[in-house]
């Protein structure tokens, strides 16, 4: 299986509605885009720590091919382009292999 691991820093002028509706999109691709086994995604609590990076999402797949599937997938796509990055400031990814 593959973690995909990925912390959103949010723009100063993101509103609370607008970090609602992308934690929303980013929820429903567990349903539209085979090869998820699960999918979290939230707020950050830990202010003190996060270094300003304030939403995190966790997608397990069943294999690296699925995850290449995820990338590229229209509904994937649609939801970066519509929630994320509009009130994107910052990005950090990691994949890795679970066993």
């Amino acid at each position: 299986m593959v973690e995909h691991v990925v912390l959103f820093k949010t723009t100063p002028e993101a509103t609370p509605e607008q970090k609602q509706q992308m934690i929303a999109g980013l929820k429903s691709l567990k349903d539209q885009i085979p090869g998820i086994v699960d999918l979290s995604v939230g707020t950050d609590f830990s202010l003190a720590r996060s270094q300003g990076f304030d939403i995190g999402l966790v997608v397990r797949f069943v294999d690296r091919a699925a995850l290449d599937v995820y990338l590229p997938h229209p509904a994937h796509r649609g939801c970066v382009d519509q929630f994320v990055a509009p009130i994107k400031q910052d990005v950090i990814v990691v994949d890795y292999e679970i066993e």
